[in-house]
C-alpha cells in the first residue's frame, strides 16, 4: 500500500514532499493507517485531533490514544474539546452536521496559524460512495453526484485510491493500533445507515457493484466538467459584481434554454439550496421587494435583478463600561460622564443616554440585540421586544442588524441610538446621572 499511496500522491498532486501537512487524525483504523503512511514516508507532518465528548469515557480514551501515538513520533500534536450537542441544539442542526462544522473550523484555524500548506483526511473509496447517496437524497444536482475530490483548495484526502476492507487488511498486516469507535455501527446516522444497510444490498445484487460505481462517479466528474464549461460562459453573460454586491438580470436569465438549470449553478456557490432556489425561480414573475435568505447571503429580487449580498458575520463580541470609565472607542466612540443632578438639563437626542447611576448595575455591558431580547421604551409602562420597537421605528434591515444594546446585569438600559428604558431614565429622587453619548464620524 505505501507504494501505491506515494503513486497516488504523485499522480494526483496533492502536495510536494517538502510541503507541510496537518492530519486530522480521530484515533480510528483509517486515520491511523493515514498517520503511518505519513510516518514511514518521512513526509514533514502534524497531528491534530478533535474530542466531541458524545461518547463519554471512550472520547477521552480515543484523545489519549491519539496523543499518546503521535508522542512516539515526535511530530507537533494540536487537540481540543467541543460540547458537540449543546452546539448542535443552539443552532438546530443534527450532531453529524455540528461535529462536522466544529471539526473542520477548528482544523483550518489550526492549518493557518501554524502555516501548514494542507490539511489532510482518511477518506477512502468506500467514503466517495457513502457520500454518492448521501448526496442523490439532497437534491445537490450533478456535482454533488461526483463525490468527494481527492483535493479541494487547501484540503487533501491521500486514501481516495483504496478501500476500506484493504485499509483493515493493511493495519492487521502491520500491526497499527487504532480505537473502535462503536457509533460507526450505529445505523440511526445517515452514513452508518447507508454503510451497513444499502451498500450490501447492492453488492449482493452486483459483486462489483462498489467498482462499477467508482467509474460512474469517475465519469459523472468528466460531465461536470463540460457542463461547467458552458455553464460558466452563460453566467458571465447574466451576472455582474459590484464590490460586494451581485446582481442577475433576471430578463438575460430568462432567455438561457434551461434557466432554473442555470439558476441552479448561480446560486449554490452562496449557499442558497435547491428548496429556496425553486422558490426564487417561482418568484421572478411576481412583484419585487421578496427576499430569500442562505445561512451566508440575502437575495432580494427587484423588477429587473436579483441583488445578492453577503449576511453580516454574527457578532458574538461583549464590551463592558467600568465605573470609572470616561471613553470606549468600541463598537461606538463613546465618552462616559458622571454629573450631579443639579442643574443638569437632559439632552434629547437618540446619540445620548441620560440615566440613573442608582439605578445601574456595573460593569454595565453592551452587544448586540438578539431575538427574544425587550425593555420598556422611555415613556411606556409595558415591555417591548426589541424586534418589534425596531419595526415600530421603520429601521431599515441593514440598521437593525448593527443594533447594539447597552445593558445592566440582564435588563436593557438603552437601545443604543434610539430609546433608553423607562426604567433607568432620570426622577426626582435621581441624585446622580450617568451621560453616555455616541461620538458622530
Amino acid at each position: 500500500m505505501l507504494g501505491k499511496f506515494l503513486e497516488y500522491i504523485n499522480e494526483k498532486q496533492l502536495f510536494e514532499p517538502q510541503q507541510k501537512v496537518l492530519l486530522a487524525v480521530s484515533g480510528g483504523i483509517d486515520s491511523m493507517v493515514l498517520l503511518y503512511l505519513f510516518e514511514k514516508s518521512e513526509f514533514n507532518y502534524g497531528v491534530v485531533h478533535c474530542n466531541f465528548q458524545l461518547r463519554g469515557g471512550e472520547s477521552d480514551e480515543d484523545e489519549e490514544f491519539v496523543k499518546n501515538q503521535v508522542l512516539m513520533h515526535g511530530v507537533p500534536f494540536f487537540n481540543t474539546r467541543f460540547e458537540t450537542e449543546d452546539f448542535a441544539k443552539l443552532n438546530g442542526i443534527s450532531i453529524e452536521m455540528a461535529a462536522r462544522e466544529l471539526r473542520y473550523n477548528y482544523f483550518e484555524k489550526v492549518r493557518v496559524e501554524n502555516n501548514y500548506d494542507f490539511l489532510a483526511t482518511a477518506h477512502h473509496q468506500d467514503d466517495l460512495l457513502e457520500t454518492f447517496f448521501l448526496n442523490l437524497s439532497r437534491k445537490t444536482g450533478i456535482r454533488g453526484l461526483t463525490g468527494i475530490k481527492e483535493k479541494t483548495g487547501q484540503l487533501i484526502r491521500p486514501l481516495l485510491f483504496t478501500s476500506r476492507r484493504e485499509i483493515e487488511n493493511f493495519a492487521q498486516t502491520n500491526y497499527i493500533g487504532f480505537r473502535e469507535d462503536r457509533t460507526n455501527s450505529e445505523v440511526v446516522y445517515q452514513r452508518n445507515f447507508i454503510r451497513h444497510r444499502i451498500l450490501p444490498v447492492f453488492s449482493e445484487l452486483n459483486p462489483v457493484f462498489k467498482n462499477n460505481l467508482s467509474e460512474t462517479i469517475n465519469n459523472l466528474r468528466d460531465v461536470e466538467d463540460v457542463f461547467s464549461f458552458f455553464i460558466q460562459k452563460e453566467k458571465n453573460n447574466v451576472i455582474s459584481v459590484d464590490g460586494d454586491e451581485v446582481s442577475v438580470s433576471i430578463e438575460k436569465l430568462m432567455l438561457f434554454a434551461f434557466p432554473e438549470v442555470l439558476l441552479f449553478e448561480m446560486l449554490t456557490p452562496y449557499n442558497f439550496n435547491a428548496n429556496v432556489i425553486q422558490q426564487v425561480f417561482k418568484s421572478l414573475e411576481n412583484l419585487p421587494g421578496k427576499q430569500f435568505f442562505s445561512k451566508t447571503h440575502r437575495l432580494v429580487k427587484d423588477r429587473e435583478h436579483l441583488f445578492i449580498t453577503q449576511l453580516p458575520e454574527p457578532e458574538n463580541r461583549i464590551f463592558y463600561i467600568e465605573s470609572d470609565d470616561i471613553e470606549l472607542f468600541a463598537p461606538f466612540d463613546l465618552t462616559i460622564e458622571k454629573t450631579s443632578v443639579e442643574g443638569f438639563e437632559i439632552i434629547k437626542s437618540s446619540n445620548f443616554a441620560c440615566l440613573d447611576i442608582k439605578k445601574l448595575e456595573f460593569p454595565l455591558l453592551i452587544r448586540k440585540w438578539k431575538q427574544g431580547d425587550y425593555f420598556q421604551p422611555l415613556g411606556m409602562t409595558g415591555f417591548k421586544k426589541i424586534s418589534d420597537f425596531l419595526i415600530d421605528e421603520k429601521i431599515p434591515v441593514h440598521q437593525k442588524e448593527n443594533t447594539w444594546l447597552l445593558c445592566s446585569g440582564q435588563k436593557v438600559v438603552w437601545v443604543m441610538g434610539h430609546r433608553i428604558d423607562n426604567r433607568f431614565k432620570i426622577t426626582k429622587e435621581t441624585r446622580q446621572v450617568l451621560k453616555i453619548e455616541i461620538k458622530e464620524d
